[in-house]
Parts: C-alpha cells; structure tokens; sequence
C-alpha cells in the first residue's frame, strides 16, 4: 500500500503539489494539534482520519487517503524550532 502511495505521488510530480495546494480553496475546516513535547504540528483536512504518511522530506510527512486519493493533513515535526530558526534569519 504505502509503496504504491510513493509511486503515485511520485508520479502526480507538479499536479500533485498544485493538488495539495487545492486543500485551501474553499475554505476548508483545518483541524491542528500541537505536542510541545515532541515539537509536532498535526494539521488535518476535516476531522482527522486513517490514512497513509508520505514522508517528504524535512521532517513533513503528507497524509494521503489512498481510496479517495487525496491530501488529508500535514504533519510538521520540528515545527517550533523550525519557525524560530526562520524568524532569526529574517
């Protein structure tokens, strides 16, 4: 399953970033939940639900559902860190 996930995505190349970028339009509900103590940003797309983590590289992993076969959330590990890193460089 997750292989034929990578490969999907993989294959999607620039239609699935555009595609991934849709989940804003139509303003969507977006759920999130922030572990401070793992440093984590969960966002989901709706409520949250069972599907497969495509990790992407940089510490995001997209979460797919395969049988609607679409972006379903985001998670962001390091994501404090990260913006800090980003706002001291600016």
């Amino acid at each position: 399953m997750l292989v034929s996930a990578v490969c999907f995505l993989l294959n999607k190349g620039i239609n699935y970033i555009m595609e991934a970028l849709r989940i804003l339009e139509g303003k969507p509900s977006l759920n999130w939940e922030y572990d401070e103590e793992a440093d984590v940003l969960y966002i989901s797309v709706g409520k949250p639900r069972i599907a497969i983590g495509v990790d992407i590289g940089e510490g995001v992993v997209v979460r797919y559902d395969e049988k609607k076969q679409e972006v379903v959330g985001v998670t962001i590990i390091g994501f404090l860190a990260r913006t800090l890193q980003n706002l001291k460089a600016a």
